[in-house]
């Protein structure tokens, strides 16, 4: 048993050694594979020029129809700014409050690393994750090689690469490298792209306080940013001229002369209405290219100046506390301009592409399109009577019943009980068919009240129904990308042309653009005349809540559409009003350069609206009317409202101010007064065999 005892110390001892030598064999193996990692992975780390001409994230600029540029979208990179032309300032700003031991550690900082574990253990005691703990070093390392997903895997790598780059680079070509390279909010990447983005001047230029302010923006760039609080940003300036002052590379006199309040903030540059056609049409972006990180130019359909006028019509022209909507299209669908909203700022929410809202009357075109397929012609004879379908009943706006009239009069004056006649006579169904035939994909519902416009659409649908019409009723798909490219010119996409796909007759679509025509000559939409040929329709649902007017002159389609997002009632709003007063403003400029042109078909009047010239129908091209006189009455032209006095109404506001100034308006036929002397002459002239329109070619 003695011995027993005497052995126990020695066994101790062989068992430390053992323990020893393991730990010293392990811990030398482990520091070999270190080192033949980062030996390994500094042979394969880029050169130094190469490492500056690495992107972070996709850039993409958007050009309008001329080749201008419209916006660049993702990151944005100022001038590479060498080591000597970075202020002191900056680099010791980042340094003191990113990287304090930056100069002397070899790119993983061992005291940071045992803090980083002391911490980590206390917040996960917490049940929360650690954050931060990188060097400059590592962090540029993940921001260039790396992806931001935490994982032990990843801070492993992040380190080896670390310490590769400090052995290859010296310390100022790693922070020259970092401060061309890193996030400070708002797509600016770089001190120089940051520097102009929050203060307007490049960042060789940059103060102390400005310095400190873009110092402080790196631990959270979103929160931090002057563009989203310009207060926070002071205040986080304020944090790092501390934290400078602690390390010793600033003086405490020298941060009290620092004046964060005086700084000035560059002012954001006002993201106009261009925004809701680019993000429509950028969302397509995927769908035609495959490129996920190579820069792109992206050519598009938008014209700038039809787009100036559509934002100046809409928001000169949409009564205040509500919203309007724009969008402008070609024959082919190619979309010239689109307003979303009044200002994109407080709300990008395109109301042109998203918003489904019922459209009143201007629904009929599928009604009157589906009775003129079946046979009926615009002179045919119809009644406006008093009419009950399933126990629903339609009234007209007046109150009162106009007898003998016919389609083109019902059309005009958007006669509500003869529109749900025909769509009784053709059926409900086919009306809703032919809705969707012309590109309508919201849900169609079948009551009888659906001719009144009972079902909610989208803007650019009911927009693109309008421009197949014009289209000789060819099918029409709205696009806004023409063509994508590499920035060194290599074409990716290039949209090729649509064979036509005929959804009507050319003859069913002359008639209705005659029926179209007559409405904005002498029925509900008189106040979208432009001076030259015009056909389109008006819509407004009942209470008022929603203003529409659609369109279409010299091959160019425009709908429009006013009320509010919540859908209350709106006194006094109809689409012969606000709406097509839009329209006109808008068109008067769009179409300035283009050629006056007259329709497939000849539209005829009724015969109490005939005058004896053209130029009196029409106008003169040049001179205009309509613009300045008082906006038509939608004397007919929606379930429930009163019939609307012919005075503008209060707060409608005038055309724009760059728009050209319409001559004198010329004389218009006068509209027919609801009186029992009219109806009897209307009841009179019904006597004579009726009068059918010219069919067009």
């Amino acid at each position: 048993m003695p011995a027993a005892k005497s052995d126990s110390p020695g066994r101790v001892r062989r068992i430390a050694r053992l323990i020893f030598r393991v730990c010293l064999f392990g811990g030398l193996a482990a520091i070999a594979t270190l080192v033949v990692a980062v030996l390994v992975t500094m042979a394969s780390l880029p050169s130094f020029a190469d490492m500056m001409q690495k992107p972070n994230g996709q850039t993409v600029r958007v050009h309008a129809s001329d080749g201008s540029l419209l916006l660049s979208l993702g990151p944005s990179y100022g001038d590479w700014l060498p080591y000597d032309r970075i202020p002191a300032e900056m680099r010791n700003a980042i340094v003191a409050v990113e990287d304090r031991r930056f100069y002397s550690h070899p790119g993983v900082d061992p005291i940071g690393v045992a803090r980083m574990f002391y911490v980590a253990k206390r917040l996960h005691d917490e049940g929360r994750r650690l954050q931060g703990g990188s060097t400059i070093t590592q962090q540029i390392a993940r921001n260039i090689f790396l992806s931001s997903k935490y994982s032990y895997g990843r801070k492993i790598r992040e380190a080896i690469l670390a310490l590769a780059m400090e052995r290859k680079f010296s310390k100022a070509q790693i922070l020259e490298l970092y401060l061309n390279r890193v996030y400070f909010g708002g797509g600016a990447y770089g001190i120089d792209a940051a520097s102009r983005k929050f203060f307007g001047h490049p960042g060789d230029k940059l103060n102390l306080a400005e310095a400190a302010i873009i110092a402080g923006l790196v631990k959270a760039p979103s929160h931090y940013s002057p563009s989203a609080d310009a207060q926070a940003a002071r205040d986080r300036a304020s944090v790092v001229l501390d934290v400078m002052v602690d390390a010793g590379t600033l003086t405490p006199a020298q941060a009290k002369g620092v004046n964060l309040d005086s700084v000035t903030f560059a002012p954001e540059p006002k993201q106009n209405s261009v925004r809701y056609f680019t993000d429509w049409a950028l969302s397509q972006l995927d769908t035609i290219v495959d490129e996920q990180a190579a820069p792109l130019d992206v050519w598009t359909t938008l014209d700038k100046r039809m787009q100036d006028a559509a934002d100046a019509s809409i928001r000169q022209n949409t009564p205040k506390d509500l919203q309007g909507a724009l969008v402008s299209m070609e024959n082919d669908g190619a979309v010239r301009a689109m307003v979303g909203g009044t200002d994109y700022v407080t709300s990008i929410y395109n109301r042109a592409t998203q918003a489904q809202r019922q459209p009143g009357s201007a629904f009929k075109l599928f009604v009157y399109l589906s009775a003129l397929e079946a046979g009926v012609k615009p002179g045919d004879p119809v009644v406006d009577e008093p009419i009950t379908i399933d126990n629903w009943s339609p009234r007209n706006s007046s109150r009162r019943f106009l007898g003998p009239i016919d389609v083109r009069t019902a059309f005009a004056f958007s006669i509500n009980t003869v529109a749900a006649k025909i769509g009784q006579q053709v059926g409900f169904d086919s009306v809703a068919d032919m809705a969707h035939r012309f590109g309508i994909t919201t849900q169609i519902n079948t009551h009888p009240s659906m001719v009144l416009g009972t079902s909610d659409v989208r803007l650019i649908e009911l927009t693109r129904a309008f421009a197949a019409i014009s289209a000789n009723g060819n099918a029409v798909t709205p696009y806004g990308i023409l063509k994508v490219s590499t920035t060194d010119g290599t074409v990716i996409y290039q949209r090729e042309a649509v064979q036509p796909r005929v959804l009507v007759a050319p003859f069913v679509a002359a008639e209705m653009t005659d029926l179209l025509q007559t409405a904005v000559n002498v029925g509900t939409a008189r106040a979208a005349q432009i001076g030259r040929p015009v056909a389109g329709k008006t819509g407004t649902t009942s209470s008022n809540k929603d203003g529409w007017f659609l369109g279409f002159s010299s091959g160019l389609t425009t709908g429009v559409w006013m009320g509010r997002d919540d859908a209350k009632p709106i006194p006094g709003l109809q689409g012969g009003r606000n709406p097509a007063q839009a329209f006109s403003a808008f068109m008067r400029v769009a179409l300035q350069t283009r050629p006056a042109e007259k329709f497939a078909t000849d539209p005829t009047l009724p015969e109490w609206q005939l005058e004896p010239d053209d130029e009196a129908y029409f106008g003169n091209p040049d001179q205009g009317f309509g613009g300045d006189g008082a906006p038509a009455p939608e004397a007919q032209d929606e379930v429930t409202g009163e019939v609307p006095d012919v005075q503008p109404a209060p707060g409608d506001v005038p055309p724009p101010a760059d728009t050209p100034a319409a001559p004198p308006r010329a004389e218009t036929p006068a509209e027919p007064q609801l009186d029992q002397r009219w109806l009897d002459n209307v009841l009179r002239d019904q006597k004579r065999p009726p009068q059918s329109p010219p069919r067009g070619n």
